[in-house]
């Protein structure tokens, strides 16, 4: 174990602790998609942000049912905000939930979790955290002039078949149907909230550009930020950072496209590309693509938007593209 790392530790006030499980419980599909019906772990889990012996520090706060959760303290802030992979280790923590008290498990570790704030207690080091709601900022960006609206939540003439779910909302397992060569994407989703759920089974879906490269829509709050989880493009690239927020926050997805290039032979010059943005970070910067499995193309053409069906509930609003010349 490093000297850093201990003493990141320690600045924290938070000890090191098992990582998450993979396995799942018995219940792990059971999907809530409002806050309302959640139940009460559901207001413990998210952001927080405070101050250790005077230091900033941020924490995801990770619901893992039945009243246990899994705490990830980012030294100097929050993912994309204060704290960026490489300037600090992460420190992590699991707590549960003992005669109505959120608890750390760590024995000798005092910090709890309650009313909307993380009471960090061990030893010498004190401080809180207040849970907060962070949104992207271009969360209900409208549609610029000559833009292709492609759902504005009255209909789904733009996609086959069309899914409308809920009010206003569209679900999973469509594709548009036009196809498109370069163009901005402007997308935003939301994960359920799935506590009993780990790794691919909990909010999966995917956004395929051109139907075949893959931008993993996932409930990936807290993980580490692979190219199988939320922002990575499968089998291409993780994402700089993981700005995944806590599910049921409607989250966005800003995407600039390339189509790849052909000779005359029908040969591929230049590979696609794409810049993405996640809730106003940029997470790959004009990266080269190649097909990912799972869409309905893998030539590399021009292909449509293809929003992917693993099973869960996600939805999704407010799409629109514009296409360049």
């Amino acid at each position: 174990m490093s000297r850093t790392w201990i003493t990141s530790a320690i600045v924290c006030g938070l000890l090191a602790s098992t990582p998450l499980m993979s396995q799942d419980k018995p219940n792990a599909k059971l999907a809530f998609l409002d806050s309302k019906s959640a139940g009460p772990d559901y207001q413990i889990q998210g952001e927080y942000i405070g101050k250790v012996n005077g230091k900033t520090i941020g924490a995801n706060v990770i619901a893992r049912g039945d009243g246990k959760f899994h705490v990830v303290a980012f030294p100097g802030g929050l993912p994309g905000a204060g704290w960026e992979p490489g300037t600090a280790e992460k420190i992590q923590l699991d707590f549960e939930t003992k005669n109505g008290v959120v608890k750390a498990v760590d024995q000798g570790n005092e910090t709890t979790i309650s009313n909307g704030i993380i009471y960090v207690k061990h030893g010498d080091y004190k401080g809180e955290l207040k849970r907060l709601h962070r949104e992207s900022p271009t969360l209900a960006k409208s549609a610029p002039e000559g833009a292709i609206v492609l759902f504005n939540g009255t209909n789904t003439d733009q996609w086959e078949p069309g899914k409308p779910e809920d009010v206003g909302l569209m679900g999973v397992g469509t594709r548009t149907k036009k196809v498109f060569t370069d163009y901005h994407l402007h997308l935003e989703f939301r994960t359920p909230f799935m506590p009993n759920a780990t790794g691919q089974q909990r909010g999966n879906s995917g956004l395929y550009l051109g139907d075949q490269y893959e931008c993993q829509i996932l409930d990936s709050f807290g993980l580490e930020g692979l190219d199988n989880e939320c922002g990575g493009i499968y089998r291409n690239a993780k994402p700089k950072v993981n700005m995944c927020y806590p599910p049921l926050a409607w989250q966005t997805y800003d995407v600039d496209f390339t189509c790849a290039k052909f000779d005359a032979d029908g040969k591929v010059t230049a590979p696609a590309r794409a810049t993405i943005r996640h809730n106003g970070v940029v997470i790959h910067d004009n990266i080269p693509l190649s097909p990912t499995p799972g869409g309905k193309q893998s030539d590399e053409k021009p292909g449509a938007i293809f929003l992917q069906d693993h099973g869960d509930p996600v939805r999704f609003r407010n799409i629109w593209l514009v296409e360049k010349k």
